[in-house]
């Protein structure tokens, strides 16, 4: 199935031959299309044309309406204020190009594929090994599961990577308790819950804290355990690989509740590049872009400077021979540059990270790594708030867990579909189960629908309500859609191009004629808030639909038919819109 040219191109592409044909030099122009309040589009391009070519704007655009050819696509055009153009689209145009997006049966809704589709490696969910995944965790795994959807729809090849804290001078304190305690991560049973598997690293890590901070002995002896890891002694591996893999029990367990897909292969953590930090640092030392300073190995940056106004250096090397999280990041980019091939890498990170960032990213351009043809970019994200706008706190202060408050929000989610269980008629299973998209969606939804750098409130009762720009607002509207085809009583959704169409079945049809191009922008632009928005608009369009357009009581078999066509493509739209931002859309609720 061929993609569908959308209207806004095929009206673009009609003032396009206009233009070049009333002024031959403005081939190729932007006639600065956009949807208006005044007729379907409107064209602001001719003022500056006019401005280059010294005419009278709106004599130009009177003759540009003079070249315009109206009939299947236009069906009329005026001038208006300076010169500005209003356009108004044929209803059946409006509906043939539906009818196409319809029967594209590969479920891409006629959404073309983004032009020159390359390779995007995408850093997102980086949970730390032996610790509980916490709120800060919930946005880099939401927007980053959004962002790999996206791309992977507009044909872009998407490697996930998970770059879990997997390595570091904690593991030597770890390690030696385990070594001397042998049996504490031992199973009781073949199946582990990932609840059990957190429960025992975090019982570990406290008694292994404690004796570490009341027992110099023990703390001599972990620090060695540093130098045995580093040097990759097999025994102190395979104990720290019991934590990694203790954690990856718990991971996984947390992601599965998120309904996220996280693969083994795509978990490649701090450790997975220690091979490589000896020869990042010769690299960036022999090039001169990283300069020996008081032993430790440094970049400097005009623009960074601390309070005393001397240079801050991003520290690739101590002067210990340590290396910090500056050397990962740069093997990494050498990994994924050199190795998988990568032209665009986007990491999903806290903002407060931005300037770490933003000195790896320089001194990787530097160093040649990273140049036109291959770009890194920060998804920064800001901070989750609670109602009071303080960052998210538990009432004793701790930072909140992850999985608790996703289980409180399956619960309140969980009422709220009971509620209305009996009139729609769900079952206890459906009931169950339904809760659980609505909470995780409501999450997810709450988290994107606002963009990723601005805080957010953690807000649970606004999060599951049924009114205002919610999840469960859209989950409901496709919902209703799915309802009432079943009661379509053999009227099957058809379009029918003959008839004429009211404001409200215009208004839908031109808003969901801009799925594709909002869909390829959004991918790109990495802004999945925009998605979010477009699907709200949607939905929106939908409910002024229904109070001003009878589906089952429409005036003739046609209009009904043309009707059920009409909802079933916008709910076909919302369920793979939702999909693409991580949620589903039950088909009753």
């Amino acid at each position: 199935m061929a993609s569908v040219t959308s209207l806004s191109d095929s009206v673009e592409q009609h003032l396009a031959s206009a233009l070049s044909a009333t002024l031959p030099e403005a081939a190729g122009a932007d006639p600065l299309l956009r949807r208006s309040d005044r007729a379907d589009f409107q064209a602001n391009g001719i003022l500056a044309l006019a401005k280059k070519a010294k005419a009278n704007p709106r004599e130009l655009a009177t003759k540009v309406v003079s070249e315009i050819v109206t009939g299947e696509v236009i069906k009329d055009v005026e001038v208006s204020g300076p010169g500005f153009l209003n356009i108004t689209v044929a209803d059946k145009a409006i509906t043939e190009n539906l009818a196409a997006r319809y029967a594209d049966d590969t479920g891409r809704l006629g959404v073309p594929y983004a032009e020159r589709p390359g390779t995007t490696v995408v850093d997102y969910a980086q949970p730390n090994v032996a610790k509980e995944m916490h709120v800060g965790h919930l946005r880099s795994a939401v927007i980053g599961n959004a962002a790999v959807q996206l791309l992977e729809f507009t044909g872009e090849t998407v490697v996930r990577r998970h770059h879990i804290g997997d390595w570091g001078t904690q593991f030597g304190m770890l390690i030696q308790y385990l070594d001397e305690h042998p049996h504490e991560l031992d199973h009781k049973d073949a199946e582990v819950s990932g609840e059990e598997a957190m429960s025992n690293l975090d019982r570990l890590y406290k008694a292994a804290r404690k004796v570490f901070d009341s027992d110099e002995e023990f703390k001599t002896r972990a620090r060695r355990r540093v130098v045995d890891l580093q040097a990759g002694e097999p025994r102190t591996l395979a104990m720290w690989q019991k934590f990694v893999d203790e954690s990856k029990i718990y991971f996984f367990s947390v992601f599965e509740k998120l309904d996220m897909e996280v693969r083994d292969a795509d978990i490649v953590g701090e450790s997975g590049y220690n091979d490589m930090l000896a020869e990042t640092c010769r690299l960036l030392e022999e090039s001169g872009v990283a300069v020996r300073s008081e032993g430790a190995l440094c970049v400097f940056f005009e623009d960074v400077k601390g309070p005393d106004g001397n240079p801050v250096p991003l520290i690739v090397q101590k002067s210990d021979g340590g290396y910090g999280y500056a050397a990962t990041d740069l093997s990494a980019i050498r990994d994924r540059v050199f190795n998988l091939k990568a032209d665009s890498l986007l990491y999903v990170v806290d903002a407060r990270q931005s300037l770490h960032f933003r000195m790896v990213f320089e001194t990787a351009r530097r160093a040649g790594w990273l140049n036109d043809d291959v770009k890194a970019f920060q998804l920064a994200f800001g901070t989750v708030l609670g109602k009071d706008g303080k960052p998210f706190k538990t009432r004793e202060g701790e930072t909140v867990k992850l999985v608790d408050l996703l289980d409180e929000a399956v619960d309140r989610a969980t009422a709220v579909v009971r509620e209305k269980a009996e009139k729609v008629g769900l079952t206890e299973q459906e009931i169950v189960e339904n809760g659980r998209h609505v909470g995780i969606g409501a999450v997810k939804y709450a988290d994107l629908s606002t963009s990723a750098v601005r805080d957010y409130k953690f807000d649970l009762d606004q999060m599951v309500s049924l009114n205002g720009d919610t999840s469960v607002y859209l989950q409901y509207a496709y919902a209703r859609v799915q309802s009432i085809l079943r009661k379509s009583e053999g009227a099957t959704p058809t379009p029918h191009p003959e008839l004429e169409l009211a404001a409200a079945e215009r208004a839908l049809g031109l808003h969901l004629d801009q799925f594709g191009e909002t869909v390829l922008e959004v991918a790109a632009a990495h802004e999945p808030h925009k998605l979010a928005s477009y699907l709200y608009q949607l939905a929106s369009h939908l409910t002024t639909f229904y109070d001003q357009c009878p589906v089952l009581k429409a005036e003739t078999v046609e209009q009904k038919e043309n009707r059920l066509f009409l909802i079933d493509l916008t709910a076909r739209t919302l369920h793979r819109g939702m999909a693409l931002l991580g949620i589903r859309t039950p088909d009753k609720l």
